[in-house]
């Protein structure tokens, strides 16, 4: 329970609930649990299906926004995350992650105007044609997410960058749930990120197997046999699957250029030469 500065008075307990289209609902079950005294919002398949709605409704608008605009937005996200630092510290988050997790999205923010031209090209052909390849984002993208703030920021923030939108069942609940509200602040609009906390392996098979998302990453998850499991429900509608790579994912190095490379897909288009 908070502590109130005023003797007497009882502070207002915060209850993390979950963050789908912008808001922040109960669980539509009801249900709750407790995480060091907090209550948590338990997600069900119901808010699993409505995230992904969500995510849905706000994919196509937010792919055709400017690159320039989503980097703006993950930079605002940034500015929001470091006023917020001692939020994050009092939650068990070391200073130095929430520093590094700020800078992470000022990366990714750098990199919204850049990726196009890394990743496409203008291909050799022979003929009067002009042959261009340029990325397109994969769609909404289910994410299974680490516990830590730095994980949550580095699954998320390469995904929105390129375009895509995200439901994300995240077992670290309060830094989640605040990340959720910085998120919520800086502009992004309401659908493109959606967190739902709870227990993932009890969601997130509704996750891997709805036809309205398209890809997978199951970085966060670190029981190979639910990998098997969500893999296989995957394959319903030819998911792309992202796996951790052995030994688990450092987040502290360097990303490069995979996390956002992985959720794009490469549209090449002919056009005729004129004169």
């Amino acid at each position: 329970m908070p502590k109130s500065s005023t003797p007497g008075r009882l502070a207002v307990r915060k209850t993390y609930k979950l963050y789908i289209g912008g808001a922040f609902p109960r669980s539509e079950s009801g249900r709750t649990f407790l995480v060091n005294g907090d209550n948590v919002a338990l997600a069900s398949r119901k808010d699993v299906r409505d995230a992904v709605t969500a995510a849905r409704k706000a994919q196509g608008k937010w792919a055709g926004a400017t690159a320039y605009n989503r980097g703006q937005i993950l930079y605002r996200a940034a500015e929001m995350l470091e006023g917020r630092r001692k939020e994050f510290v009092s939650l068990g988050v070391p200073s130095t992650e929430v520093e590094a997790a700020v800078d992470r999205l000022v990366w990714y923010a750098g990199w919204s105007d850049k990726i196009a031209q890394v990743t496409g090209a203008a291909n050799p052909v022979a003929g009067p044609f002009f042959n261009l390849s340029a990325p397109e984002p994969t769609g909404v993208v289910g994410v299974v997410a680490p516990a830590s703030l730095l994980g949550l920021v580095s699954v998320i923030a390469p995904a929105i960058v390129t375009g895509n939108t995200v439901v994300v069942l995240a077992p670290g609940p309060q830094a989640a749930v605040t990340l959720a509200e910085v998120l919520a602040t800086c502009d992004l609009p309401g659908g493109v990120v959606n967190i739902l906390t709870g227990h993932p392996a009890e969601t997130a098979p509704w996750l891997a197997s709805h036809d309205d998302v398209n890809a997978l990453d199951l970085t966060g998850v670190d029981d190979d046999a639910l990998a098997t499991e969500l893999e296989r429900a995957a394959a319903g509608n030819l998911k792309r699957v992202i796996r951790p790579p052995a030994g688990g994912a450092d987040f502290a190095a360097d990303p490069g250029l995979h996390p956002m490379t992985a959720l794009l897909e490469t549209k090449t288009v002919w056009h005729p030469k004129g004169f």
